[in-house]
């Protein structure tokens, strides 16, 4: 922990960043205030800030005024945000954001911000989302102001709203989902009113598009460990205004792991994913959504047979409505299809076996494996250490084969043009039919020579009526 105190590291922080330092002396110079805010401050406080190269300022100078004074000394200007009071640059490879004292306050009807400039920074703080946030730091003499008592409530790990949370959930419905952001990853506990104002205004989040939301969920995925904030969502109900497969997954006892149900495992399996793999969070998050649909009861017992199938489609269909780009959409549907593909080598990890399951995961087989990792949360030992060393001779197969073949590029022994011109048939089904039967015996036995593949070809293709042009 860094010894020195906040005015300390505060100005400390203010020396070594030239390019928000210089801004803001611009800015006073043309009679102006300048505060660096959000996340920065925030983290200062918390004594845990890096040298970020994203820099928030706010000043009671408008719009204008803030562009003129970045022209001619900012390396590049941007101004999609010019008005909503936003003025973008980047300086010597640091990006900054200044924005105009403001109030947003949504219209009940629309996702888009109504802005209101203010002239006082205590104004614009209190239209923050959380009190931790809501505190800034006055440039060029760094002072914190924080009118709302945030840095106490970051001492007391208390999450508060610097209005009533009614209020401030008004202005931005995703601050109820940027609540379990702050619960998870700062370890904050939530006061009574503002959970009480997310089970009342939930529905509120229906004016927020669809891309805030998913790139909050992710958000929160991706902090070390989203346990705390998954609860929070499920337990107001906010969930089931994005994420309703959530919360479907209050299931009876899950027969295979010591949870009472299985959303419990769910949120311990995505706790247990260590990387900040955002396909691998995503998976475990998912991975057993196919459970509701697919429970029965039989002999005294649960089954959710295919669950790990109707749980791929099932990932997808909630990924589109998301908006994830494609290819996370393919990717994460594979992992929660292949999930469960572990417990089919239950007798051990044969050459055969373990080519299949290279093959099957193809570029995802490091992020299959941690998930499948990730998924053993009972509580069991026993059970435990045998899923642990199942995995461990899974990984140790596969690097023995990779040391002795091609393992990570298995293909048929032949192409399709040397099929074609063997056999002496056009493209089509019979060419297919045959690569598919040299990447079976490729899988089964290895490598495979080309004379040797010649010979296979050949008695598979007289067996079906078909002779070889060639021998």
């Amino acid at each position: 922990m860094d010894p020195m105190t906040l005015p300390e590291r505060a100005k400390a922080f203010y020396e070594a960043g030239a390019p928000p330092r210089e801004l803001a002396e611009r800015l006073a110079a043309a009679g102006h205030e300048c505060y660096l805010v959000g996340g920065t401050v925030r983290d200062l406080v918390l004594d845990r800030v890096d040298d970020t190269n994203d820099i928030d300022l706010t000043t009671d100078a408008r719009p204008d005024a803030i562009e003129a004074a970045v022209r001619g000394w900012a390396d590049s200007v941007w101004l999609q945000g010019r008005r909503f009071g936003t003025v973008g640059c980047e300086k010597d490879g640091r990006r900054l954001e200044i924005t105009t004292f403001r109030g947003d306050v949504y219209r009940p009807e629309s996702r888009k911000p109504e802005v209101s400039f203010a002239d006082a920074i205590d104004d614009d703080l209190g239209r923050r989302d959380f009190t931790v946030n809501a505190m800034a730091l006055a440039y060029p003499e760094p002072r914190l102001v924080d009118p709302f008592r945030g840095a106490d409530d970051l001492a007391a790990g208390r999450l508060r709203t610097p209005q009533a949370p009614e209020l401030s959930f008004a202005d931005d419905p995703l601050r109820m989902l940027r609540a379990a952001r702050f619960i998870a990853g700062l370890g904050l506990a939530p006061e009574p009113e503002l959970l009480a104002a997310i089970r009342a205004m939930r529905h509120r989040l229906e004016i927020v598009s669809v891309e805030r939301v998913r790139d909050e969920l992710v958000r929160l995925l991706l902090v070390d460990d989203p346990s705390a904030g998954l609860w929070m969502l499920c337990e107001t109900g906010l969930a089931d205004e994005f994420l309703p497969e959530l919360n479907a997954m209050r299931l009876e006892q899950d027969p295979i792991h010591s949870h009472k149900d299985v959303l419990a495992h769910t949120i311990a399996v995505v706790s247990n994913v260590k990387s900040r793999d955002k396909r691998v969070r995503l998976a475990a998050l998912f991975h057993d959504v196919g459970k509701p649909k697919t429970r029965s009861f039989a002999s005294g017992g649960v089954s959710f047979h295919h669950h790990e199938v109707v749980g791929a489609r099932m990932t997808e269909e909630r990924m589109r409505a998301l908006k994830f780009p494609n290819h996370e959409v393919d990717d994460v549907s594979k992992l929660v299809y292949l999930h469960l593909r572990i417990h089919t080598y239950a007798m051990g990890w044969t050459d055969r076996a373990v080519r299949r399951y290279v093959r099957d995961a193809g570029p995802l087989l490091e992020e299959l494996n941690e998930l499948q990792r990730a998924d053993c949360t009972t509580r069991n030992q026993r059970k435990a250490a045998a899923l642990a060393r199942r995995m461990d001779d899974l990984e140790a197969r596969i690097a023995v084969l990779r040391e002795q073949e091609e393992l990570d590029a298995i293909k048929p022994p032949l192409d399709g043009r040397q099929v074609m011109e063997f056999l002496g048939v056009e493209p089509g089904r019979v060419i297919g039919e045959a690569l598919d039967f040299l990447l079976e015996a490729r899988l089964d036995e290895g490598p495979i020579s080309e004379p040797e593949a010649y010979e296979r070809l050949a008695v598979w293709a007289r067996e079906r009526g078909i002779e070889p042009v060639s021998s």
